[in-house]
C-alpha cells in the first residue's frame, strides 16, 4: 500500500504532462489547417506521428537506461516557428531546412561545438524571439471574439472557451486550464450549431513521405532558430535543471538523439526533436515524489504520444469537426503559459535591450535579402546584446559558467 501510495506522485506528473499533450495538439491542428499550411489529411496525420510517435521510443529507452525522466517531444516552440511561417515557407521547404537543422546539431555536437553555439547565443534573446512569436497567437484570441464577418455563433464559442480557461485557473488547478476551456468550447460550438460531423470510421495513419526541398532562403532563415531552440531553449536548461535535482542526463547523447530524430522525422513532416523544459520541471522536481522513482513519470506521457500517433487520421478529422477559430483560441491560451515564461525571462535580466529588439522585430514584418524576421530577431538581439550590454553578457557567462558541467 505504501509503495502505491509512493507511485502517486508520478503518475500526477505524467498525467500533467499528457493533458499539455493533447492541448498542443490543438496547435498541430491550426498549423496543417486552412488558417496554417493547409495540408491534405494524410499528410496531417503523418505529422502527427512524427511529431509524437517518433520521439517516444528514443524517450524510454533512454529513462529506463538512466533512470530520469527523459521525455523527448517535438519541439513546441519550433510547431509554432513552422507555423508562424506558412504564408512564406511551404512545407516540404520547412522539412529541408529541420533536416539541415539537425544535421547542423549532429556536426556541433560531434565537435564539442554546443556549449560554443549557447554561449554566442544568449537565451533571453532567444526568449524574446520566443515571446514574438507567440504573441500573434494570443492576440488573435481576442480579436476572434469579434470575427470579420459578425458571426454571433463564433463570438460565442471563442468566449465560452475564454471564460472556462479563467474558471479554470480560478477552481481547477489540478488541471492544465486548457482543459476547461477546451470542453466550454466545445459545448458551445454544439450548442450554436458550429460542429462538423464525427469521425465515423478508424484507421492506422497513412504516412506521406515528403521529399525536401532544400532552399537556402528557408534554411537560412529557419536552421539556425531551429538549432537554437533545440539547445539553448530546449536540451540544454533542461539538462542543467535535472543535474541541480540530482540527475545525471547523458548531454552529448541526448544531442545526438535529438538530431538524428530530427533528420529522419522530417521525412515526414518538419520537427525539431528535443527535451522540453516544462515536462522536465514538473517529472524532475520534488512534486513528482521519490527521487529513485521519478524516472516512471515519463510512462503515462509516452503511453499518450503512441496513443495520438496511432490515432492520428482521427485526430487530423478534428480539424474538420471543430470550427477552426476554437483551435486558433485554444491554441492561443495554450500559449499563454509559454508567454510568461518568456517575458520573465527577458524582463529578469542580465540582458534587456538585446532580447526587447528581438520581441520586437520578430512580431514585425522585416524583410532583408530574402530572410523573414525570426532570423533578424536572432540575429540582431544577439548583435545589440553584444555591443551594447556587455556587462549582462558578461554576468550571464559567468552565470553559465558557474553552473555543473557533466
Amino acid at each position: 500500500m505504501t509503495r502505491g501510495r509512493a507511485l502517486v506522485p508520478q503518475l500526477v506528473a505524467g498525467l500533467t504532462v499528457s493533458i499539455v499533450f493533447l492541448a498542443v495538439l490543438s496547435i498541430v491542428l491550426t498549423a496543417a489547417g486552412p488558417e496554417g499550411l493547409d495540408l491534405s489529411q494524410p499528410t496531417t496525420s503523418g505529422w502527427i506521428v512524427t511529431l509524437y510517435g517518433l520521439p517516444m521510443l528514443p524517450s524510454l529507452v533512454l529513462s529506463l537506461r538512466h533512470r530520469a525522466p527523459l521525455l523527448l517531444t517535438g519541439n513546441v516552440f519550433a510547431l509554432i516557428f513552422f507555423l508562424s511561417l506558412g504564408d512564406s515557407v511551404t512545407f516540404a521547404q520547412l522539412a529541408g531546412a529541420a533536416m539541415v537543422a539537425g544535421m547542423l546539431l549532429l556536426v556541433t555536437t560531434s565537435l564539442g561545438m554546443t556549449e560554443q553555439l549557447a554561449r554566442w547565443i544568449p537565451i533571453p534573446v532567444v526568449y524574446g524571439l520566443i515571446a514574438g512569436a507567440v504573441m500573434p497567437f494570443v492576440v488573435d484570441l481576442f480579436s476572434s471574439l469579434s470575427p470579420s464577418d459578425g458571426s454571433v455563433e463564433l463570438s460565442v464559442v471563442v468566449g465560452s472557451a475564454f471564460v472556462g480557461y479563467l474558471l479554470g485557473l480560478r477552481f481547477l488547478r489540478s488541471l492544465p486550464a486548457v482543459v476547461p476551456a477546451f470542453v466550454a468550447g466545445s459545448v458551445a460550438a454544439g450548442l450554436t450549431g458550429s460542429l462538423g460531423v464525427f469521425p465515423s470510421t478508424f484507421s492506422l495513419p497513412r504516412l506521406d513521405v515528403i521529399v525536401p526541398d532544400f532552399s537556402w532562403k528557408a534554411i537560412v532563415t529557419v536552421a539556425p532558430v531551429v538549432v537554437a531552440l533545440m539547445t539553448v531553449q530546449a536540451n540544454i536548461p533542461s539538462v542543467l535543471y535535472m543535474r541541480s535535482q540530482g540527475f545525471a542526463p547523458p548531454e552529448r547523447t541526448l544531442n545526438v538523439v535529438s538530431s538524428v530524430g530530427t533528420i529522419a522525422g522530417s521525412f515526414l513532416g518538419p520537427v525539431a526533436m528535443s527535451l522540453a523544459l516544462p515536462p522536465a520541471l514538473v517529472m524532475s522536481g520534488p512534486g513528482a515524489g521519490e527521487h529513485g522513482l521519478r524516472y516512471r513519470s515519463v510512462f503515462l506521457p509516452i503511453a499518450a504520444g503512441v496513443s495520438i500517433a496511432l490515432f492520428a487520421t482521427v485526430a487530423a478529422d478534428l480539424a474538420v469537426l471543430l470550427p477552426p477559430v476554437l483551435l486558433l483560441a485554444i491554441a492561443g491560451l495554450a500559449l499563454v503559459p509559454a508567454l510568461i515564461a518568456a517575458i520573465r525571462e527577458v524582463a529578469a535580466g542580465p540582458l534587456v535591450l538585446g532580447p526587447v529588439f528581438a520581441f520586437a522585430i520578430a512580431l514585425s514584418d522585416m524583410t532583408i535579402f530574402g530572410l523573414g524576421p525570426f532570423f533578424w530577431s536572432l540575429v540582431l538581439g544577439t548583435l545589440i546584446s553584444l555591443f551594447l550590454e556587455r556587462e549582462g553578457w558578461k554576468e550571464l557567462a559567468s552565470k553559465r559558467a558557474g553552473s555543473p558541467s557533466d
